[in-house]
């Protein structure tokens, strides 16, 4: 199986991050195929705030 998961950078990283979403990033890459990928975009339509835009994507 291949997995395939953007990551949207809008928001601090937080502990929850880690635990719902990273870790299980982690675990699936070592056992197959993965890819992951920023969704920029994403955080550009979704986002009103441009200063927390700034603050918050890569």
């Amino acid at each position: 199986m291949t997995v395939v998961s953007g990551i949207q950078p809008s928001g601090t990283l937080h502990i929850g991050n880690y635990f719902g979403a990273l870790r299980q990033h982690i675990v699936l890459h070592t056992r197959q195929d993965a890819y992951y990928f920023i969704v920029n975009y994403h955080a550009l339509t979704s986002v009103h705030d441009r200063e927390a835009l700034s603050t918050y994507t890569l």
